[in-house]
């Protein structure tokens, strides 16, 4: 009679090690509040699939569970052994025994997951609570250089003096500080779950010179940071918020979010009522891919879906380069006719 334990006490054990299982088979990846993000199960850089880091051993909001929002693949770890293998379940299963056999990582290394699993929910919150109006701050001429002062009374956008930026293991480096614009993540009912954090330079003429000038804290899946429309039956999703910002400006009276990433933007929640969605994606594969899901999630809802393609890489650089009229322009023909007659706005564009 065997005595290794079942498929499901391993699976259990694997999610009870889920950070270290995530260094090992997901290097590519890393750590995002409350998840590990990489490009899929295969490792690649991305950040479509998301793996639970905290939680229950069990049941909703598993620890270990995992899903890609470019495939919509999901499972345990497990399973994304299996998947990554591309093996059958014994060879799965062996695979799993051998990793649970790994000596403990280093007891420095040991302790910092303890210290990045605190609630980053609510440090997202506080970090919010210290942010300042934009008007007259580094975030303020930051915006208009991109084109997007009327963005500065967004009650979504706040600035931060003094902003900590933290060194990741691939540019190890001293913790410093920045001036940051902040973006605030809400649910569909206007709860705060989380912070974009943009790093400007000292004049906010551009990004602080950081290996990762963007960088987002807290609950991000399914919420986005959102722009305020009075036309409760359209919304315009996207990844960035300056992107996002950039259609707005031609759009003001309908309601915009930025889901801060390709993957985000696949697993968005759609609020009740919604009568058709407008996906203004990044001109790449990952843009792609994650307006790909949404519009899959969309439609299987009932809602009519429309695509707004960009010229160039994203919406914020057509702004730039080609100016409000010319993109309104650009626009025009890919909304729904009555859409863009009620609702597309030239005469701000031109101002």
């Amino acid at each position: 009679m065997s005595t290794l334990p079942p498929a499901a006490e391993i699976a259990r054990q694997l999610a009870e090690n889920v950070e270290a299982f995530c260094r090992h088979y997901l290097s590519n990846g890393h750590r995002s509040g409350r998840y590990w993000c990489v490009g899929d199960v295969h490792n690649t850089e991305g950040g479509s699939l998301y793996v639970r880091l905290t939680g229950p051993t069990s049941g909703k909001g598993a620890r270990g569970r995992w899903q890609d929002a470019a495939t919509a693949e999901h499972g345990d770890l497990l399973d994304l052994i299996r998947l990554q293998r591309g093996d059958g379940w014994k060879d799965a299963l062996a695979e799993a025994r051998a990793f649970l056999r790994l000596p403990l990582p280093p007891e420095s290394d040991r302790t910092r997951p303890s210290e990045l699993a605190k609630d980053t929910v609510e440090s997202a919150r506080r970090l919010l609570r210290h942010g300042q109006a934009l008007a007259g701050t580094p975030a303020a001429a930051y915006l208009r250089s991109r084109g997007l002062e009327h963005a500065l009374s967004q009650p979504a956008l706040r600035f931060h003096p003094h902003c900590l930026y933290r060194a990741s293991r691939k540019a190890p480096g001293p913790d410093t500080w920045h001036p940051a614009l902040l973006a605030t993540v809400t649910d569909l009912s206007g709860t705060v779950t989380g912070v974009g954090r943009t790093w400007l330079a000292p004049d906010g003429r551009g990004k602080a010179n950081l290996p990762k000038p963007r960088r987002s804290l807290g609950n991000l899946l399914g919420h986005g940071v959102r722009f305020g429309g009075t036309v409760p039956h359209l919304m315009v999703a996207g990844e960035g918020t300056e992107s996002v910002l950039s259609v707005h400006r031609m759009m003001p009276g309908v309601p915009h979010v930025a889901a801060l990433s390709a993957g985000h933007l696949g697993a968005l929640f759609l609020p009740p009522g919604l009568r058709h969605l407008y996906i203004a994606r990044d001109a790449d594969p990952a843009g792609e891919r994650g307006a790909a899901i949404l519009r899959r999630r969309a439609e299987a809802a009932g809602i009519p879906v429309t695509d707004l393609i960009p010229r160039e890489d994203d919406f914020n650089r057509d702004l730039c380069h080609l100016g409000p009229r010319d993109l309104a322009l650009h626009l025009a023909p890919q909304f729904d006719p009555n859409d863009a007659v009620a609702h597309l706005t030239f005469e701000e564009a031109v101002a």
